[in-house]
């Protein structure tokens, strides 16, 4: 058996007060998972912490069989750079740029070749040379989404991806996600309050009370 993407053990975090604790979370090759929970409980600050973003209070992230936050910085950054994939609500598109300027920063960075079909699969290759400002919400989604799937991750943090969207649209996205993860054997993480986007998942989590449960 494949060795998990990501694994979480005795996780927990608070601010002001405590968000989650004794928090276990694993992901394998090939696989999704959805996190799901009322506003406030801490479904995003979970994320950044298996993300890379966030060290937890207590317990034990291991990404690509490394204890994440045992790493130094430089790995962390190399991480980001070419392993990782975050997916936000809003998009942080550069506006002054095109579509496609926006998506060979990250293949540059990332030192990847950008795929025609991931445009075609997301329907934005023909606005690949309008400016950011000209495109709708939905087309700015898409092209952050392409921006990230430019890179080739191995894993997606997807934070409310489809949140902006209108049902049509967030139903491709989603098509395209998976289709991403089922042919590439990367695994996707998606925070969601869509309960129809969370159920197209391999794997549903509850964030309640403090307590990270999977859904029967």
């Amino acid at each position: 058996m494949s060795k998990p993407l990501l694994e979480a053990r005795g996780i927990s975090h608070s601010f002001d007060t405590l968000l989650f604790s004794d928090t276990n979370f694993t992901l394998n090759p090939s696989k999704s998972a959805a996190i799901v929970g009322r506003s406030g409980s801490g479904k995003s600050t979970l994320l950044h912490i298996f993300s890379t973003f966030l060290k937890p209070n207590e317990g034990q992230v291991t990404l690509f069989d490394d204890d994440l936050y045992a790493l130094k910085d430089e790995a962390i950054e190399a991480l980001r750079r070419f392993e990782v994939g975050i997916v936000f609500q809003s998009h942080y598109l550069f506006k002054g740029m095109t579509a496609m300027q926006n998506i060979e920063v990250a293949s540059m960075l990332s030192e990847e070749n950008i795929d025609d079909a991931i445009l075609e699969k997301l329907e934005i290759k023909e606005a690949m040379s309008q400016k950011i400002g000209e495109l709708s919400g939905g087309q700015q989604q898409r092209v952050s989404i392409a921006r990230v799937l430019s890179k080739k991750p191995r894993i997606i943090f997807a934070d409310e991806p489809t949140g902006n969207l209108d049902k049509e649209t967030a139903s491709l996205v989603m098509d395209v996600l998976l289709d991403y993860v089922e042919s590439t054997g990367a695994g996707l993480v998606l925070v969601t309050h869509d309960e129809a986007m969370s159920k197209r998942c391999d794997t549903v989590y509850v964030l309640e009370d403090k307590v990270l449960k999977e859904s029967k």
